[in-house]
């Protein structure tokens, strides 16, 4: 009877070993939007990008060839544990993000956070996930101290501030190079931690590269930009870089044409610029400008092509940049909590840590992903895309451009 039972324990032993792993109900992650207020067109096109995303995660999409889990339904390491995203709203106000960010972790029991837009934002609500220990990832807010306050629980995929004034003076200096007259850059500035970050960054880079300088800062959601854009009318820049958030750069597109001010080219620091609501609003009289990018559709049948005819099936207009790093954030979190194979906090930070992701696996332009021990995505990358008509176009670099670039800007001429 004793030998019996030693072999049937045995027997039990292997097969509960041999077994898969048993599926979650459910892996809750909390995802904080702007969907009121000013920035609300882009907080929900986000929250359609990050929809999607979940979608992709919880069925099989096996078309969407090299993405980390579009090829199975849930999560394989957690028995097909399907994603829930419980979204809300931060309206943009830092104390409201903070509040939404405590009600997820500790009502919702989030396994992780994604988000949020705002760098103001931003920063209070991972100082609430540092304080209770879960991780929190960063899908597109710029501001370089979002990471740089020693947190162990923040991780960040997107390109930041440095990154992106590189890019603008490396630009730059290629069209002084090529005969362009750029000797004079202008930066407007809103003064949230977004447009500080930002702008400071950007001025510094310029000034490095040898270009003079003038910046301008102002009060963020201003109902009147004349003085500023009055300044360029004096100072005559060559170029006018714009860091702000979406009213504010249509305000700033209306009123350099009320004041005839265009200098040769405007780069746009993304976030306004990419609004779904920007081009419907002054698209016909910023023609030519640029703005930054890590997104392109791709070729017909790639995986980012029909991601993006899923994503206008679904809303109407295609994927932007904003949109795009909200989505890659996304399954960039899921490819992690698979992979630690638990809903345990401290195994996904474990799991986002060990991330190491190649440009063949994401669906933005980055050279891969990879934290540093500040949680930054070493391998995030930005271009150039230009408005010709009523699209953006990859202008720069060269070798990932679609079109040619425009210069100077038509604007409304």
């Amino acid at each position: 009877m004793s030998d019996f039972r030693r072999i049937f324990a045995a027997a039990l032993a292997a097969a509960l070993l041999a077994a898969p792993a048993q599926a979650a109900e459910v892996v809750k992650i909390g995802a904080l939007y702007p969907l009121t207020g000013n920035s609300a067109p882009a907080g929900q096109a986000a929250l359609a990008a990050v929809e999607l995303g979940e979608d992709i995660v919880n069925n099989a999409h096996p078309e969407l060839k090299g993405l980390p889990l579009a090829a199975t339904a849930g999560l394989p390491h957690l028995g097909g544990a399907k994603v829930e995203v419980i979204n809300v709203d931060h309206q943009g106000d830092p104390s409201v993000g903070q509040q939404q960010t405590l009600r997820l972790i500790t009502q919702e029991h989030v396994a992780a956070l994604l988000g949020v837009y705002h760098s103001s934002v931003a920063l209070t609500a991972t100082a609430v996930a540092e304080r209770y220990g879960v991780p929190f990832v960063v899908g597109d807010s710029v501001a370089a101290n979002i990471t740089q306050r020693g947190f162990k629980w923040t991780f960040r995929v997107t390109p930041i501030a440095t990154d992106f004034a590189k890019a603008y003076t490396q630009f730059l200096t290629e069209m002084k190079h090529a005969g362009k007259k750029v000797d004079t850059v202008a930066v407007l500035n809103e003064n949230t931690d977004y447009g500080t970050s930002v702008g400071n960054s950007i001025v510094e880079a310029a000034k490095a590269g040898g270009f003079a300088v003038l910046q301008i800062v102002y009060n963020a959601k201003s109902t009147d930009v004349s003085a500023q854009v009055l300044q360029l009318k004096e100072k005559k820049p060559d170029v006018a870089v714009f860091v702000g958030y979406t009213a504010d750069e249509i305000l700033y597109m209306k009123t350099l044409k009320d004041l005839d001010v265009l200098p040769q080219m405007i780069i746009g620091d993304d976030a306004g610029f990419s609004d779904p609501s920007f081009i419907p609003a002054v698209g016909d009289i910023a023609q030519g400008v640029l703005d930054r990018s890590a997104w392109a559709e791709g070729p017909p049948g790639s995986a980012t092509y029909l991601i993006n005819e899923m994503y206008k099936k679904k809303t109407g207009r295609d994927l932007d940049d904003t949109s795009g790093r909200w989505m890659q954030a996304f399954f960039v979190l899921c490819d992690a909590i698979d992979r630690a194979g638990s809903t345990d906090p401290a195994k996904i930070q474990q799991a986002l840590r060990a991330t190491d992701l190649k440009p063949a696996q994401l669906m933005m332009g980055y050279r891969g992903v990879k934290f540093d021990a500040t949680g930054q995505n070493i391998l995030a990358s930005t271009y150039l895309i230009q408005l010709q008509g009523k699209t953006y176009k990859a202008v720069w670099p060269e070798d990932r451009a679609t079109a040619k670039l425009e210069w100077p800007m038509k604007g409304w001429k």
